[in-house]
C-alpha cells in the first residue's frame, strides 16, 4: 500500500513539475517564435511601403489593389532629372529696360527602372503573401485620401492580424499579445505599416525589427 501511494506522490510531483516547467517555458518558446514570425513580416511590409512610395512618387497616389501595385513595379520607370540655376534677360515694359531674372532649370537626363532601383530580382512578386509556413494568407492592403487643413493627401495602409501569424500558437498567450500596449512591442491585433486616418508611412514595429523609417 505504502508503494503505492508513493508511486501516485511521485506522479503528482511529476505532473506538477510539468505544469510549471510548461509555465516558464511556454511564455519563452512563445515570444521565440513571434518574434521570428514578425520579423518575416516587417520585412514583406517594408516592400510593401518601398512600392507604395514609388507608386506615389510617379503617379502622385498609393494604390489598393496588389496586383496592379505589383505590375507598376515591374514597368514603371523613374525620370532622373537635374536641377540647375540659370538666368535670362527679360524686357521691363514699364521701366523701359532689360532686367536679369534667376531661374531654375530642370534637364531630364533619363529613366530608370523602379525594379532594378528598388528590388532585388523578382522578390517583390510575393510581398504581398504572408511569410509563415503553413498559412495561406495576403496582407490586407487599401488606399486612398483624406483630408487634411483643405488638403487631399494620399494614404495607404498594409496590415496582417496577429492571430494569422501566430495561428498555432497558446490562445491564451496569443489573446494576450492582442492586447500588448507597450514601447517595446508591437501594439493592437495587428502588424501594419501606414494608416487609412492619418497622415504617415511607418509600421507600429519597435526599433527590435530595425529601423522603422517615416
Amino acid at each position: 500500500m505504502k508503494i503505492v501511494i508513493q508511486l501516485v506522490l511521485w506522479v503528482v510531483i511529476g505532473f506538477l513539475g510539468y505544469l510549471v516547467f510548461n509555465s516558464i517555458n511556454g511564455p519563452v518558446k512563445f515570444n521565440k517564435i513571434k518574434q521570428a514570425r514578425y520579423a518575416q513580416a516587417v520585412e514583406n511590409l517594408r516592400e510593401i511601403r518601398t512600392a507604395q512610395l514609388a507608386h506615389r512618387s510617379i503617379t502622385g497616389r498609393f494604390e489598393k489593389d496588389p496586383e496592379k501595385l505589383i505590375s507598376f513595379i515591374d514597368t514603371a520607370k523613374f525620370t532622373l532629372t537635374q536641377r540647375r540655376d540659370s538666368s535670362f534677360i527679360r524686357y521691363n515694359k514699364i521701366l523701359r529696360i532689360d532686367e536679369p531674372k534667376d531661374t531654375v532649370v530642370v534637364d531630364t537626363l533619363g529613366y530608370a527602372s523602379v525594379k532594378d532601383s528598388l528590388f532585388k530580382a523578382d522578390g517583390h512578386k510575393n510581398m504581398m503573401q504572408v511569410p509563415v509556413e503553413g498559412v495561406d494568407a495576403k496582407f490586407e492592403m487599401n488606399a486612398g485620401f483624406i483630408n487634411k487643413n483643405d488638403l487631399r493627401i494620399p494614404v495607404f495602409e498594409a496590415k496582417v492580424g496577429k492571430d494569422v501569424l501566430l495561428h498555432d500558437q497558446d490562445r491564451d498567450l496569443l489573446a494576450q499579445e492582442k492586447e500588448v500596449v507597450s514601447v517595446d512591442g508591437v501594439n493592437g491585433p495587428y502588424l501594419s505599416v501606414g494608416s487609412m486616418t492619418e497622415v504617415m508611412t511607418s509600421g507600429n514595429w519597435p526599433r527590435t525589427y530595425g529601423a522603422n523609417d517615416q
